[in-house]
């Protein structure tokens, strides 16, 4: 290949390589593919909310046309229930056995009791519906706050309790900011469940054949999944392979070791068959985890003057019947950022976990962090009230000076860098907020609500999260391969599985820079554990601030062996040799140097390399930061309030994010607008709803709302540039960040609106309905 002269790939703004097969039809989802031989599942699910199972009868089921095997839960003999990944030290969990398929009760509807296989797709679903299940009724517990009341229902019997642990994480003296504080601000901050709803439903393809097994899932977490396939099935490890296919978004509800995949693994040896599973969309609402739902108590005390002295926040959280992966973790990942952006000197956060009848609660998009910026944020806007100062002016006045940068919190948490009056500063050049109020259309209420946020992603450092430090029984490092083929064409081995971020096109991007050649030479390898390296998957915004990081360290490898051979080949110093023009050449000589395909030429056919070199041109490399990173910003979000209907519009938003030095301009913006809709649906629009019996009533899109097109604006975006010292991109995280700080600047928003009428304070779902009650409740 020749020369690629070009300015640095990195910073450039250009399509991704994801997009042709995606949007021509060509790539392939769960739902396309299949192989020979293979049957069908279905699962029966409980209708009852919690019940003994008192039989089931499978007999007319397997005599079903077509029906091949039906399995209960005393059937699958599994090494061990579903895993659970945190083992905080010295944190008591409750942990009840959560096994693939119920075996003689259920705790929440829509878990499974039966699994049904047979020849046809849609005969399996009829052939699920002749197993007949005999319940015994038990008492339901719903509500969070009830749950731990003495007398009411037990989840899970067995544990004497509702409760499932209590963690806490604090730092200063929390008394002593209380009693220095001359205004102490206290609400009740609501966090409802929502659903991830992404675009594809989860399905398995399960193939068992000669002693090993395949099984493609669409999946966040392809090594995860493989690790534990072999663990539960007892089979060894190298004889798993597991595949993430095209992923049509995870949002982390696809970061999980979901029982249907265990299942399907166990029934496939068991037949010695393939089979398939492909979730409609109702059970993906009834059996696949939410997020949130979870009720803070918060205190914040702060002097007349304003400076903020303490913080202090206790955490109901809604855990549902089971603990899945990660799910007691998720108040915790918020509680390392309780101090936001300002500069407390004494922040606690007590978490008390809670079960209920309800499906899991886990990681969705911000996994805690949404939570956290949501109950700062809103709870500062009630503090400029009390105090009667400008909200900015408050923020300002307790912002993290960015001199301070690495600044260790009152927590003992280091962020890595910082700039928060830059990021708001900014925004403030998009947003004239006395004129846009001045433009309110007739008849309507008008509010601008901001949100200025940080959170904590990149995760790793293992021995911060890892089994001595936070808890989580596993590394958190990244790994990547890169391999320059003998034309000088590369290919990118990470051990990250994207589902929608667009790495495909950053990492390419990465590595044409430092290896001097062009994106479209370079072609990235992921979600499948049968080649390249380990990995860990793609969560909590860690893919470019570590995934990116492997993938940069690997090449630098790459490129230092490409200088040796150029420099023994040229006859010069090592030193001498750089890369300009798309060239390894001599410094100050242009002309003597070689590209990428000649350095691959001479490293494959080894005549002139030197001493002691290995023969060919790829490099393994493993990255496990020594920080977090910590990406911040500051949003504004404009309303319309119509008081006679108490509907909300939504009519600006301006975005300022900082993730330092942007790879691809075009898809930092991309993953921003999806945080932000993602946020604005929560905030507006979505809610996960039971029953008081436990019955799931937003069972599909008709019944749970997701904000379209038409329910948005279109986004006004800008960022500021402050690098990381973590890793040498210089890069933070991205794609939790619209989601984190959009819901406080929406709900600021509207109860900036309101309060000419009286209207204070208000919890999400800001729905019509409940904006209408409260303006006719402070009207009376």
């Amino acid at each position: 290949m020749s020369a690629v002269a070009a300015a640095p790939w990195v910073g450039q703004a250009i399509k991704r390589k994801e997009d042709p097969r995606l949007i021509m039809g060509r790539a392939r989802y769960i739902d396309d593919i299949n192989v020979t031989g293979q049957l069908w599942a279905a699962f029966v699910r409980s209708p009852e909310a919690h019940a003994k199972i008192v039989s089931i009868d499978t007999s007319a089921a397997k005599d079903y046309p077509g029906v091949h095997a039906v399995f209960t839960g005393h059937d699958l003999d599994l090494e061990a229930p579903l895993p659970m990944a945190w083992v905080p030290p010295g944190i008591n969990v409750n942990n009840p056995p959560h096994w693939s398929i119920a075996k003689d009760e259920v705790n929440c509807v829509g878990d499974p009791v039966a699994l049904v296989i047979g020849s046809d797709r849609y005969a399996v679903v009829d052939a699920a519906e002749q197993v007949l299940v005999e319940y015994d009724p038990l008492p339901v517990v719903v509500n969070l706050e009830t749950a731990l009341d003495d007398g009411a229902p037990l989840v899970h019997e067995e544990l004497g309790t509702n409760k499932c642990h209590e963690w806490s994480l604090g730092g200063g003296d929390l008394e002593a900011g209380f009693a220095a504080a001359d205004v102490i601000v206290e609400r009740r901050v609501v966090n409802h469940r929502t659903a991830g709803a992404a675009i594809e439903p989860r399905g398995v393809l399960a193939d068992y054949r000669a002693g090993s097994l395949t099984l493609t899932s669409s999946t966040q977490v392809p090594h995860f999944l493989r690790l534990f396939l072999g663990l539960q099935l007892g089979i060894s490890e190298e004889k798993v392979r597991a595949i993430a296919p095209e992923v049509g978004g995870g949002f982390g509800s696809k970061l999980q070791i979901y029982g249907e995949e265990i299942a399907l693994a166990w029934a496939s040896r068991k037949l010695e068959r393939p089979i398939k599973w492909v979730e409609s969309r109702t059970e993906g609402m009834l059996a696949t985890h939410h997020g949130r739902d979870q009720v803070a108590h918060v205190r914040i005390g702060a002097t007349k003057e304003g400076k903020i002295t303490a913080f202090h926040t206790t955490i109901y959280q809604d855990l549902g019947a089971y603990l899945m992966l990660l799910t007691p973790t998720i108040p915790s990942l918020g509680a390392f950022v309780m101090s936001g952006v300002y500069d407390i000197p004494a922040v606690q956060t007590d978490i008390i976990g809670v079960f209920t009848n309800k499906v899991s609660t886990d990681a969705i998009r911000g996994a805690g962090r949404p939570e956290a910026t949501h109950m700062i944020e809103v709870c500062i806007d009630q503090l400029a009230a009390e105090l009667g100062m400008d909200r900015l002016d408050l923020r300002r006045k307790n912002f993290m000076d960015p001199a301070s940068f690495p600044h260790e919190t009152a927590l003992g948490v280091v962020y890595d860098s910082g700039n928060y009056p830059a990021a708001l500063d900014l925004l403030l050049t998009h947003l004239d907020v006395d004129a846009i109020k001045a433009e309110a259309p007739a008849g309507k209420l008008r509010g601008v609500g901001f949100s200025t946020y940080t959170e904590i992603c990149g995760l790793a450092p293992s021995r911060v999260t890892g089994p001595s430090g936070f808890g989580l029984q596993t590394g958190l490092w990244e790994s990547a391969m890169v391999r320059v083929h003998l034309t000088g064409a590369v290919t990118v081995y990470t051990g990250t599985s994207p589902h929608g971020q667009g790495l495909e096109t950053t990492m390419a991007q990465i590595v044409a820079d430092r290896l001097g050649t062009d994106p479209a030479n370079v072609e990235v390898i992921h979600g499948d554990t049968g080649t390249g390296p380990q990995g860990l998957g793609t969560y909590g915004s860690r893919s470019t601030a570590v995934g990116g990081e492997s993938v940069a360290r690997a090449t630098a490898k790459v490129a230092d062996k490409a200088r040796r051979i150029v420099a023994h080949q040229l006859e010069a110093a090592v030193d001498d040799i750089e890369l300009t023009e798309g060239k390894f050449s001599v410094k100050g000589s242009p002309d003597k140097g070689m590209t990428l395909g000649e350095i691959a030429g001479a490293a494959y056919i080894p005549e002139n390399l030197p001493e002691g070199m290995e023969p060919g041109l790829e490099e393994l490399a493993f990255y496990d930061p020594e920080n977090f990173v910590f990406p911040f910003g500051a949003h504004a979000c404009v309303v319309d309030v119509d008081p006679e209907t108490g509907n909300v519009d939504v009519v600006k938003y301006v975005a300022i994010d900082d993730c330092g030095p942007a790879i691809n301009p075009k898809l930092i913006d991309g993953q921003v607008h999806g945080g932000i809709v993602h946020a604005i649906g929560q905030a507006l629009f979505e809610r996960i709803h039971y029953t008081e019996d436990g019955q799931l009533v937003t069972s599909n899109f008709a019944d749970y709302a997701l904000p379209s097109a038409a329910d948005v604006p279109s986004f006004d975006l800008d960022r500021t540039e402050t690098p990381s010292p973590v890793n040498s991109l210089g890069v933070k995280g991205i794609g939790e960040a619209g989601t984190i700080a959009a819901s406080p600047a929406v709900t600021n928003a509207v109860i900036d609106a309101l309060r000419p009428l009286g209207v204070t304070y208000l919890n999400m779902p800001l729905s019509p309905m409940r904006i209408w009650e409260e303006i006719q409740e402070a009207k009376s």
